[in-house]
């Protein structure tokens, strides 16, 4: 009986864990606003990246080469631009053609 006292009455592991618990939450939360600043942050870097990938000029041109028993007429190639193609980037503006929409489930 006199052990079974001591258990009841005993608090020292209580204070431990429940800060163990506050700093846990803490950490957890801190952790998910972490990930969505990084998610956010990936999306406009590969928009950037598209971005850059479609301002590449593909134009080239080629004359025709003659040699001693052949030749091969020239070539030429222009790109068109496409339907979101802007002439405009700016630093930490959002990527053409890129929209992000989250939308809550419905009926859950």
């Amino acid at each position: 009986m006199n052990m079974l006292n001591k258990f009841w009455n005993d608090e020292a592991g209580f204070v431990v864990s429940s800060e163990l618990v506050l700093i846990g939450t803490i950490l957890v939360l801190g952790v998910v606003v972490g990930l969505a600043t990084v998610r956010d942050q990936v999306v406009q870097e590969l928009g950037d990246l598209a971005l850059a990938i479609s301002n590449i000029n593909q134009s080239y041109s080629f004359s025709g080469v003659t040699g001693h028993t052949s030749s091969v007429s020239g070539s030429q190639f222009v790109d068109q631009t496409d339907f979101c193609d802007t002439n405009v980037d700016t630093a930490g503006s959002e990527p053409a053609c890129i929209n992000v929409t989250i939308t809550a489930p419905v009926g859950e």
